[in-house]
């Protein structure tokens, strides 16, 4: 898997060269430089029309967020809210361009909930150990570094890290109070149907699942042995000057004893609660890091080379990578041809956009989903 990573890099490193280049401003902490759209080569009237769209068309599920969230998932059997949530604020985003905040709607202080866009990210943690050697292997079983009963038996004894980062792993299980079948279950069915189902080999189908993607962070706990809002906050946001705002929850009992110490097992997502909860500027820059394929001015925090595995379509779902979604395959937007585009997605529109082709950033906050295609093609039509 390491000599895959880095023969991926070596093809594209002339390519992230030039969008780093492009890309000389990495804002200070707590400061962010504003350029006009016409000096940074966007059309100010296209851009403006974006913005409308996106003001015009606010995701329609209630502010209250325990009522949108357990609307949404009534088909779940058992679901109920573990974790903290958040009533939500209005439509609010940012484009930046070159690093630059080109545009900006909203309120893009406001911590607000992110749901699954927390997955990209745990994939990140999973990359820094990963480039650290914690992880000697993406290809290794997961059951070599947990060995407690978390992969016994002879499916989940075959799950590597490379399948629970791309969700084909099919882990079959019970975390925290929650059995993975029970998590947005089939349209059809009911719960013999569910419980008794035929497991698929690892890498074979995708199925978003938030109960085998808090599997991934209850492994990741074990590897790192510290909790992972900590080891994201020491060696992802601080190094690229996030605030202090941000959190990351857990279930209300999703305690693990790590070396004597308790420790909160955090959720990949956020429709039982939980979840990264974080401003538009704090994503912003998130996404900044992502866009120059984790460099940040001249410390390479993520490797490059994990980085481009986490945007390679998948064997399972070529829409999906390691837990970014990508702008190809049956999850492609039909109003963007742009295939390199990748994205952070989360329930109620919450988005992290990065277009590396016009070296542009977009965060959009609760945004109808449908309208996410939509919204961005505008955005690119200020480009032309």
């Amino acid at each position: 898997m390491k000599n895959t990573l880095l023969f991926i890099s070596l093809c594209l490193s002339a390519y992230s060269f030039n969008t780093i280049a492009q890309s000389a401003y990495f804002p200070e902490r707590g400061q962010w430089q504003q350029q006009s759209p016409r000096d940074l080569g966007l059309n100010e009237q296209a851009l403006q029309t974006a913005i409308s769209f996106a003001q015009d068309h606010e995701y329609s599920g209630a502010k209250d967020l325990r009522i949108a969230i357990l609307k949404a998932f009534e088909r779940e059997p058992f679901h109920k809210i573990l974790g903290p949530t958040k009533k939500r604020g209005g439509p609010a985003g940012l484009i930046l361009k070159d690093g630059y905040i080109a545009a900006q709607w909203g309120d893009i202080e406001r911590v607000d909930m992110t749901f699954s866009v927390t997955k990209s990210y745990l994939s990140t943690l999973a990359g820094l150990a990963f480039d650290r050697g914690l992880i000697a292997s993406l290809n290794d079983k997961v059951s070599k570094y947990v060995w407690d009963d978390t992969f016994i038996g002879e499916h989940n004894q075959q799950i590597n890290w490379h399948s629970l980062l791309n969700q084909s792993s099919d882990w079959s299980g019970e975390l925290f109070g929650i059995k993975d079948w029970a998590d947005r279950p089939p349209a059809e069915g009911g719960i013999d149907d569910w419980k008794y189902r035929t497991l698929h080999a690892p890498d074979t189908v995708m199925e978003y699942n938030d109960v085998r993607v808090n599997v991934l962070a209850y492994s990741l706990l074990h590897v790192w042995r510290q909790t992972l809002p900590q080891v994201l906050k020491v060696n992802i946001m601080d190094p690229i000057g996030a605030s202090t705002t941000w959190r990351w929850f857990g279930y209300e009992d999703a305690w693990v004893t790590i070396d004597g110490m308790k420790m909160k097992s955090v959720t990949g997502g956020g429709h039982s609660g939980g979840g990264v909860f974080i401003s538009t500027l704090d994503q912003a820059r998130f996404g900044l890091l992502a866009l120059n394929m984790g460099k940040w001015k001249d410390q390479q925090i993520l490797s490059e080379a994990f980085l481009q595995q986490a945007i390679q379509p998948s064997n399972a779902n070529p829409s999906y990578g390691y837990m970014w979604w990508l702008n190809q395959g049956p999850r492609k937007w039909e109003q963007v041809d742009d295939s390199s585009i990748f994205y952070a997605a989360g329930f109620g529109g919450n988005f992290i956009v990065v277009d590396r082709t016009h070296n542009l950033v977009i965060v959009t906050r609760w945004l109808e989903p449908s309208k996410i295609g939509e919204f961005v093609a505008k955005v690119l039509e200020s480009t032309q």
